[in-house]
């Protein structure tokens, strides 16, 4: 039985219902057209009356009337003068034979399914060319983790101490009265004013002789490096990756057509004679400041090997300084960049990792020749940054609100990481010390084989701990025999103190120690 609220149409044959809780004339009109679609309403069939439909329905003849209305201007019914309402004369569709024929009909068919479930299951494999489909299968990226951050989730920074307050009242400035010309469609390079102030910080903090000019403003750190993958790469070029390594990064060269090549990495960082013996790498992607995952920073000597080897072999060094903020002895390292002088290293910075993740702005700084091209490549895939964003962080930093929460996210990291070192579990079985840690936001810690690290992971996220597998991080065809790979990252700046604590003691809980 219907609901007292629905009515039948005993006069249409085709019996149509409407629900006097939704808006009539949109519901009539689907139902129409669906009947049309369908072939219930053939070709020529004369339709009642406005005012007979809505008599026979019980609505009001203006909601008959703008249904039809819709239906004429989209093709569906045609008016005959003097004669009424028909379903239009739509073309039939001949069926194809094994005869000879002198043409074909090019119009829509009668009749047309309406049901998802008729609908051909056309696969991607259908669609996308082979190459790219397999490419992109074996290099996309996992699902986040889901939910609010727990200890010790990885890539995270303390964005609890965020100061939401004040960028909400800066959001609310910009929108309150914005400049007409900032909500025309903007340069894809990035808000000018946000370039000039992020030149002018890595002048300061990270010692790059670098311009606004050169600095191209992205979605994110991973935006960046793709982009890299996109402009440098050509299919089966060779591109040498830190092994292990940020697999992310090497599933944008990945699906670029570059062939990765595992370059290991011992207590100075990336293996550059490794690198140069492999002969036909045409793009390095390192994390010099803070090597993921080890935490290994690259040593003064490897930085000029590695600069060495690009002007040597004309490469490009894509450079990650994704947590270079967070340096607990000293002032942050000069990176790669700042020692180039060939113009071979792109530097990748976000903003995630002292914000938070979810504000997806970063920036490349380049070489002067290549901000052009990489300029109208991002323009092809996204036109330009949400400019409000932009806007509200050169605010940020221009009000100096930026320099003041790295100071205070530094602070709070480091007494994250102490937490984290004084009551990490002693003496777990088959998990080695934990290193010292001057940078970043975590830290590795190798595990004796690959069964333990899995068990291990496995109890901790019983108790709601969240812990990486380091073997997660080598390449699939590495050469290192697997138990070798094995080990746990640790992320220490996601939760305050008291919530690291509270893992620490359910660890040792269901450790055992």
């Amino acid at each position: 039985m219907s609901d007292s609220s629905t009515l039948s149409l005993p006069f249409n044959p085709a019996g149509i219902e409407l629900d006097r809780r939704k808006g009539l004339s949109r519901q009539l009109y689907q139902a129409l057209r669906m009947r049309v679609l369908d072939g219930r309403l053939a070709s020529g069939t004369r339709l009642p009356a406005s005012r007979d439909l809505a008599a026979a329905l019980a609505i009001s003849r203006n909601s008959v009337v703008r249904a039809y209305d819709q239906l004429y201007a989209e093709g569906f019914i045609e008016g005959r003068v003097g004669d009424g309402t028909y379903v239009a004369q739509l073309p039939q569709a001949k069926k194809l034979s094994t005869k000879v024929s002198t043409g074909f009909s090019t119009g829509l068919p009668t009749a047309l399914s309406t049901k998802s479930a008729d609908l051909p299951g056309v696969s991607s494999s259908k669609v996308i060319h082979s190459g790219a489909l397999q490419r992109l299968e074996n290099n996309h990226l996992p699902r986040p983790p889901s939910g609010p951050p727990r200890a010790f989730r990885v890539g995270v920074p303390a964005f609890d101490l965020f100061p939401f307050d004040v960028w909400a009242k800066l959001n609310a400035a910009f929108w309150r009265k914005p400049d007409m010309q900032q909500l025309c469609y903007g340069d894809p390079a990035g808000d000018a004013r946000l370039r000039s102030l992020i030149a002018a910080y890595l002048r300061s903090s990270r010692g790059m002789q670098c311009t606004a000019e050169q600095i191209v403003i992205t979605s994110g750190a991973q935006q960046g490096i793709s982009l890299c993958a996109q402009l440098l790469v050509e299919p089966g070029d060779g591109v040498g990756v830190e092994n292990p390594g940020y697999r992310a990064a090497g599933h944008a060269f990945a699906v670029a057509g570059g062939r990765l090549q595992g370059v290991p990495v011992d207590a100075e960082g990336m293996d550059c004679a490794a690198l140069a013996a492999s002969g036909d790498c045409r793009v390095a992607y390192v994390t010099p400041s803070h090597q993921y995952p080890t935490g290994v920073v690259m040593s003064l000597a490897r930085r000029l090997e590695l600069l060495a080897w690009a002007e040597r072999t004309q490469g490009w060094i894509v450079e990650d300084d994704y947590d270079g903020e967070y340096r607990y002895t000293g002032a942050p390292l000069a990176p790669l960049a700042a020692l180039d002088r060939q113009g071979r290293v792109l530097y990748v910075g976000t903003f995630g990792k002292v914000a938070f993740p979810a504000l997806r702005l970063g920036y490349l700084v380049l070489p002067p020749g290549l901000v052009d091209a990489f300029s109208q490549r991002r323009a092809v895939d996204v036109r330009h940054s949400e400019v409000s964003t932009q806007a509200v962080m050169a605010e940020f930093m221009a009000a100096g609100h930026f320099q003041r929460h790295i100071r205070r996210m530094r602070r709070a990291a480091l007494s994250r990481r102490n937490t984290l070192l004084n009551g990490w579990p002693q003496g777990v079985a088959g998990v080695g010390s934990l290193p010292a840690v001057s940078a970043g936001l975590h830290l590795a810690v190798a595990v004796d084989n690959l069964a333990r690290e899995r068990q291990l992971i496995e109890q901790a996220a019983g108790v709601d701990v969240e812990i990486n597998g380091l073997s997660s991080y080598w390449l699939p065809d590495s050469t290192v025999p697997i138990d070798q790979r094995a080990g746990l990252v640790l992320g220490f700046a996601a939760v305050p103190e008291p919530a690291i604590e509270l893992a620490l003691a359910r660890l040792r809980e269901v450790w055992r120690v």
